[in-house]
């Protein structure tokens, strides 16, 4: 997979955003602060060829002589992190919290094995082969923030200031935003999947919820009076973007806690929204598996599965989905 030069363009004063040429698991948005004297990462591409596209626009982009020395990272999934290792003299900055998240998931070689040597006929291998198998990390070493923090953490890059803020647990359980009040605009990490009628994007998922904190990551985002807002993935918005966003992440909390209510297990929930089919324009709508089930943890006290126990029901959901568009029946559904 290439990057070209027009997906890195500029959103505002001395500020640039490296815009995927497609939606899909792992092609995540990063952005460039640039200035006379020194320049910022805001997340990183997933594996090190695609960090090393965006690298080389970014120093296309840079005054001479100046170095892209600090990292922020808004979370610890892979497709944000991972592509750090480009620039091993950077500082990575990351929440405290977001240590855990990187404990839980696989490192980049054990995913690169796990890709290599699993059963392409299974679900899961089938699955993590065609949405993963682009990616490369066989020779990428795991990546460690230098500096964690919570709560604030305020720093300059030049003449523009740049407030980080923590976030409750949402996304993952340790996000957190970056405001560029010069520039009006705000990095939120994956607590926004955007999608605009010219640009689709894809469902959100969320390993740690509630969705209760997601709105409310995106109401703090919309309190900065930014008019900027880059999504972790999908087009950039603006402010009734977000609004729009809000809206899908409450109609998906009603339906799952009524659907709790209900009685109805946790997977089958997800069935059921998924064809409800509100939102047809997103893709991945398997994905809803995941959102759902960390929905439901917070409401009866489930305990948090393994990261491939969590895509093994993703993979088996997205199969009978593929089963359904080709005209075929897929396996029963208990309860659904």
């Amino acid at each position: 997979m290439t990057i070209n030069r027009a997906n890195v363009s500029a959103i505002a004063e001395d500020l640039y955003v490296w815009l995927p040429p497609k939606r899909g698991w792992g092609l995540a948005n990063c952005g460039l602060l640039a200035s006379e004297t020194t320049a910022l990462w805001i997340d990183t591409p997933y594996d090190p060829a695609l960090a090393g596209e965006f690298l080389a626009a970014s120093r296309r982009l840079l005054p001479a002589g100046v170095q892209i020395d600090r990292i922020v990272v808004t979370h610890a999934n892979g497709d944000h992190l991972w592509g750090a290792g480009v620039l091993p003299d950077a500082e990575v900055i990351a929440t405290r919290e977001a240590l855990e998240h990187i404990h839980w998931e696989p490192t980049p070689q054990q995913t690169h094995s796990l890709l290599t040597n699993s059963d392409p006929d299974s679900p899961l291998g089938g699955y993590l082969r065609e949405h993963f198998g682009v990616f490369d990390w066989s020779d990428t070493e795991p990546v460690h923030p230098d500096t964690v923090f919570t709560g604030e953490l305020e720093i300059t890059v030049g003449r523009h200031p740049v407030q980080i803020t923590s976030l409750p647990a949402a996304h993952t359980g340790g996000d957190l935003m970056v405001h560029l009040p010069h520039q009006r605009a705000v990095f939120t990490g994956d607590i926004v999947f955007s999608s605009t009628p010219e640009q689709p994007g894809d469902h959100p998922s969320h390993w740690a919820g509630p969705l209760e904190n997601v709105i409310g990551a995106c109401e703090q985002a919309l309190a900065t009076g930014a008019e900027i807002f880059v999504p972790g993935h999908g087009p950039v918005l603006d402010r009734d973007g977000v609004h729009g966003h809000i809206a899908y992440l409450a109609y998906v909390r009603e339906r799952a806690h009524a659907l709790h209510a209900a009685g109805i297990p946790a997977l089958d929930a997800a069935r059921r929204v998924i064809a409800e089919q509100r939102h047809p324009e997103l893709g991945l709508p398997e994905r809803l598996v995941l959102t759902v089930a960390a929905e439901y943890r917070h409401l009866d006290g489930s305990p948090t599965p393994g990261i491939l126990d969590a895509m093994s029901e993703v993979a088996v959901v997205a199969r009978e989905l593929a089963a359904d568009a080709a005209g075929r029946i897929p396996r029963p559904r208990n309860g659904g």
